[in-house]
């Protein structure tokens, strides 16, 4: 237990506990933006197999949201920031990977596995938010 609380000590002291608080509030708050596109998407236009065609539009006005989330308060004070747009194409870049990665998995929950889009979406999100965490804090805003 005591190495337990060092450990959280050392993440608070170095300032990585509050980045992956913050960037869980704003991820969550992106994930409820995607959600609000995606499954009525999945619903009405794009069903069964067809529900990973809902990803790229979800993940459009998601992205937009999470940009301004994440540079503005996730990764506050965490690096820098690049003048030019090119941390804007960087976080891009990554978020794309983070889609392909959700993409993927709906793809073979939903095609292969017969899932329903729903029940997929968020094990799809999950992963697709660690990996894009880690990208994000050393590529992105690092």
């Amino acid at each position: 237990m005591t190495a337990i609380i060092r450990q959280i000590e050392s993440l608070r002291a170095s300032g990585l506990l509050g980045q992956i608080i913050r960037f869980g509030i704003a991820g969550g708050i992106s994930t409820v933006i995607y959600l609000a596109v995606f499954l009525p998407l999945t619903h009405w236009v794009f069903l069964g197999a067809k529900s990973v065609y809902a990803v790229p539009p979800a993940f459009a006005v998601a992205v937009t949201a999470g940009y301004f989330l994440h540079s503005r308060w996730s990764f506050k004070g965490h690096g820098t920031r690049e003048a030019g747009g090119q941390q804007q194409v960087k976080f891009v870049a990554v978020q794309s990977s983070g889609v392909a990665l959700n993409a993927l998995v709906t793809w073979i929950g939903t095609a292969h596995f017969g899932l329903p889009a729903w029940a997929i979406a968020l094990p799809a999100i999950a992963l697709a938010t660690i990996f894009t965490f880690i990208l994000n804090r050393w590529l992105v805003f690092g």
